[in-house]
């Protein structure tokens, strides 16, 4: 402020600060005196200002240079703890993406597009379709809420994507109440493919005999299979 700098270039009296001693260290106080004394060959130098710091201090270092580097380590240290934090959701959230991917593709298809190459067309000379869907659904549906009409689906196709996964065969989609399998691609297994989803049907077949909707367990539910091979 202006009125210090007028009480600094024009004494007396000189400008000095009050410390008492509670305020700060007795040495420090002494240093602080030196420094401001009005014959210079008194004041300590910057070193000597240092070392003397040093000493009240222990050895530990408090210049500012330390103070920033200090600082410097922290903001270092939770900048790493962040990025660390940050690398290990992005790690979860790629699994995520892959596993979704995997599950609407074929993985030799996924694989191709997550590394930009082109995906070149097949030609298979034979497999076999399967293709079903529920019985009466749009009556089950008028007659449900749409969160219920929502869990069924999810507890039904749960559970063929269960068996499903015992068999050679590959989930194409789900479209509503619609479930359709493909066996002979995308990884040919010779003339196994109709075997391979006629037995799954069965099973399909089997466990639904048993699986009873939440919100109306008395409500069998049935579904209508077509298969095909060409």
């Amino acid at each position: 402020p202006p009125e210090i700098i007028e009480k600094v270039r024009q004494p007396p009296p000189l400008c000095r600060p009050a410390v008492s001693a509670d305020q700060a260290p007795l040495e420090c106080i002494h240093l602080m005196k030196q420094c401001w004394s009005e014959q210079p060959e008194k004041r300590p130098t910057i070193d000597q200002i240092f070392d003397q710091f040093k000493s009240i201090n222990k050895g530990r270092k408090t210049n500012i240079i330390d103070s920033m580097l200090r600082m410097l380590e922290q903001y270092s240290s939770n900048l790493e703890d962040l990025i660390r934090e940050r690398t290990e959701e992005l790690e979860i959230e790629k699994q995520k993406t892959d596993k979704l991917l995997t599950q609407m593709l074929p993985p030799s298809v996924a694989q191709a597009l997550k590394m930009g190459t082109p995906v070149e067309p097949e030609y298979f000379e034979e497999v076999t379709l399967y293709f079903s869907d529920i019985v009466g659904f749009t009556t089950i549906s008028a007659m449900s809420e749409p969160i219920e009409v929502v869990d069924l689906l999810n507890d039904l196709y749960t559970l063929f994507d269960a068996i499903i996964g015992s068999h050679d065969v590959y989930k194409v989609e789900t479209i509503g109440d619609a479930y359709m399998v493909a066996s002979g691609l995308p990884k040919r297994n010779g003339n196994r493919h109709a075997g391979e989803i006629a037995n799954m049907s069965l099973d399909i077949l089997s466990s639904v005999g048993t699986f009873k909707m939440r919100h109306m367990p008395e409500v069998p539910v049935r579904i209508r299979i077509g298969l095909h091979s060409g």
